[in-house]
């Protein structure tokens, strides 16, 4: 079996994150996928991000969602690169791959719903190409609410429930769960895949760590290095 090698935020660990140069990055790497982060600004677009407040990375104080898309304009990641929207980044990827949206804002469930919906409509991506997840359930519980047909992966950090996971999955017909890749070994990936679910782990980076979890066979594998997976 081989696991999909997906790029945690692009290639976090080479280009700064959750930007379409470390799409672009990650993509010339070879993965098979891309992991992000979104947030929904004041003026009702979807962005790319893993903070509200933008000043570990920008430099500059301010909330996202306190900002309109305009204002962010104002805003450089490390500097230098551009906060891109969501539909930036579906437009500039030639070639539709593995697509992890993760809903870190609230309010992001249903303009996710349709920016995936619009695109697999008139462009070369497609439903396949996306998997929406979150660890905000309730955000994940509407999103299946409004949305029935693109996949769901339940996140799972360490002081969270495998067990509370997957029955949350199974009650909002999730494909997949995506556990921190500490709460893994023989037993748990027994239990997830027994109950039909994939397994999209992350954050791995260490060699090591990712052979323990190709050992395991889980689907898919996030890494800030997805070259080395």
């Amino acid at each position: 079996m081989n696991v999909l090698r997906i790029g945690h935020r692009g290639s976090k660990g080479y280009v700064a994150e959750n930007t379409v140069e470390s799409i672009n990055h990650a993509i010339l790497l070879g993965v098979d996928g891309i992991e992000i982060d979104i947030f929904k600004c004041l003026s009702g677009e979807l962005v790319l991000s893993h903070e509200n407040n933008l000043k570990g990375l920008t430099g500059k104080s301010g909330q996202l969602e306190k900002l309109t898309l305009a204002d962010l304009k104002e805003f450089l990641v490390v500097g230098k690169y551009k906060i891109p929207t969501l539909e930036d980044v579906l437009m500039k990827v030639e070639k539709p791959l593995f697509l992890n949206i993760e809903l870190k804002g609230l309010d992001t469930a249903k303009a996710t719903s349709k920016i995936i919906a619009d695109f697999s409509k008139t462009t070369s991506w497609n439903l396949e190409n996306f998997i929406v997840s979150s660890f905000c359930w309730s955000e994940l519980e509407q999103f299946r609410s409004i949305d029935q047909n693109t996949a769901v992966g339940v996140l799972v950090s360490k002081s969270m429930s495998i067990n509370e996971a997957i029955e949350f999955g199974k009650k909002n017909n999730a494909q997949a769960i995506h556990p921190n890749f500490k709460l893994l070994n023989d037993k748990t990936v027994k239990k997830i895949k027994n109950n039909g679910f994939k397994i999209y782990t992350w954050t791995v980076n260490n060699k090591d760590d990712i052979n323990y979890m190709k050992k395991l066979k889980v689907d898919g594998i996030i890494s800030d290095y997805p070259d080395r997976i």
